[in-house]
């Protein structure tokens, strides 16, 4: 038994077959419940996934992160005694400290959703223009103003199970950050903030978003935000 056994982590993996058993192995020392969704990889992610013993769930085709944490959500609520449920990368970046840490602020009764944020504590592992990019889409989004986020695009997430039931990821790719961020806007949720260590890797950096795509997801945003107006 594990003090961990009601939490759930959510591994959403695209092609990450060079590190993805090595994440979900170092994350299975403490966290026993892991589900990777392999979301249409084209290379052998699902089989070193199998190889971990975490539990594996497939999609034919690649649909985008929104999707394969949506499907990772609804087999992890699916699971008995489930009552937590982070939202956890594949590629390295985040660590299993701060998901305990997160837990403990959801087991103490003090928020019902748990996000981190790489800018309440400088660590100086985010790149700098990324820094641009992520400040501006908390800035222009009235709904992560209203949450007072200082970090609205973070994927380290811990939710309370009321939250994760309440929750339907819509948008498959990776704007699906502002709609989370939206729900929780709009919901009577008690949502709250601590800092976290992201490891910027080599490869985790060759695998993130480029600059482009931050850009066209500020974008999105700002459009989607004036067209509720």
């Amino acid at each position: 038994m594990s003090e961990y056994d009601d939490v759930w982590l959510v591994i959403p993996a695209y092609n990450e077959g060079r590190v993805v058993a090595d994440v979900v192995e170092a994350a299975r020392k403490t966290f026993p419940n892991i589900v990777v969704v392999d979301d249409g990889s084209t290379d052998d992610s699902a089989e070193h996934v199998a190889a971990t013993g975490a539990h594996l769930v497939r999609h034919p085709v690649n649909l985008g992160q929104g999707a394969a944490l949506q499907t990772g959500l609804t087999y992890a609520l699916s699971q008995p005694g489930a009552l937590y449920f982070a939202t956890f990368d594949a590629d390295g970046q985040h660590q299993t400290k701060d998901v305990e840490t997160m837990v403990a602020v959801l087991r103490a009764g003090d928020a019902d959703v748990v996000l981190g944020s790489r800018f309440i504590e400088r660590n100086g592992q985010v790149p700098w223009i990324k820094q641009v990019v992520l400040r501006t889409a908390a800035a222009v989004s009235p709904t992560a103003r209203k949450l007072g986020l200082t970090d609205a695009h973070n994927g380290l997430r811990v939710l309370g199970r009321a939250a994760a039931e309440r929750l339907n990821i819509t948008m498959n790719g990776m704007a699906h950050a502002s709609e989370l961020v939206g729900f929780l806007a709009g919901s009577d949720l008690r949502v709250t903030e601590i800092p976290v260590d992201i490891l910027y890797t080599d490869y985790s950096r060759a695998k993130g978003q480029s600059l482009i795509n931050g850009v066209n997801i500020v974008f999105d945003i700002s459009l989607r935000e004036r067209g509720r107006r």
